[in-house]
């Protein structure tokens, strides 16, 4: 997306979240940190959950708190709700984006690899959301979202964990949604496709032609572009809103078009 097109969708949300209280898992880094950067932008004060410490943009920000925390170790959910509860009487919105991903083999997989997978990208978003949720009900216009990845829709090699976690999110979304309706909670997913990050580009400008790779990669997408942090925090900041109050239950792929596209031998 351009700058000028970025810059006028900002401006379209400018103001959408004010007032709201937000809690980011995995909010200063990758898409996480796109994501904070969008719910600031929209008016939204932030408790960003993760175990390093935020850059400088997000710890110098008056409208941003931060909980050191592990969360593949279950005491830390209470140990966050409790540090919560001390600041704020209510919470409008969780983005539960804290994850892991590596690549393994079936046949060469560990089990407590498996179990530390398991442990952050499907256990912490359900027990953070069990713990948090007398400040949710609080809020009266609750939002959940969850995010997943196509990879819980269509999969990559060696990497069975990652797809069972994530297709584990998509499913329980739509659980969620129906548990938690009574309360006036939406739960959403977002499913990213390819998002920019120093990893990826990395990965990109490993191989033997990387600018071969980059505009086959590019040719992936009808968009003919890959995503940005900020894609998934304006879809994000979306979802939080009061504008998407009849959403819920839904798990919205955001691709580029990469998953509708057809391939081709040639």
């Amino acid at each position: 997306m351009s700058q000028i097109s970025q810059a006028t969708l900002q401006s379209s949300l400018q103001g959408i979240l004010l007032g709201k209280n937000a809690v980011v898992t995995g909010g200063g880094q990758g898409i996480g940190l796109g994501i904070s950067q969008c719910l600031l932008a929209a008016g939204a004060s932030l408790v960003i959950v993760q175990r390093s410490a935020l850059p400088a943009e997000l710890s110098q920000h008056p409208d941003v708190g931060w909980i050191e925390a592990d969360l593949s170790q279950p005491e830390s959910y209470s140990n966050i709700a409790i540090a919560i509860e001390s600041q704020y009487d209510h919470i409008d919105i969780l983005i539960n984006n804290a994850g892991l991903m590596f690549e393994r083999r079936l046949d060469d997989m560990q089990l407590d690899e498996w179990q530390n997978m398991l442990a952050l990208n499907l256990t912490a978003p359900i027990f953070l959301s069990k713990h948090l949720l007398p400040l949710l009900q609080a809020s009266q216009s609750g939002s959940i979202i969850h995010i997943g990845s196509i990879e819980g829709i269509g999969a990559n090699p060696d990497h069975s964990a990652y797809c069972a976690t994530k297709g584990g999110i998509h499913a329980l979304t739509k659980a969620m949604a129906v548990d938690l309706g009574k309360d006036n909670i939406r739960c959403n997913s977002i499913a990213p496709g390819w998002i920019r990050s120093a990893l990826s580009d990395d990965y990109i400008n490993a191989q033997p032609n990387s600018t071969a790779a980059w505009e086959d990669l590019y040719k992936m997408h009808p968009v003919g572009r890959i995503g940005e942090p900020e894609d998934v925090g304006n879809l994000a900041v979306y979802l939080a809103s009061d504008a998407a109050g009849f959403m819920t239950g839904q798990v919205i792929v955001l691709d580029g078009g990469r998953t509708s596209k057809l391939s081709l031998p040639f």
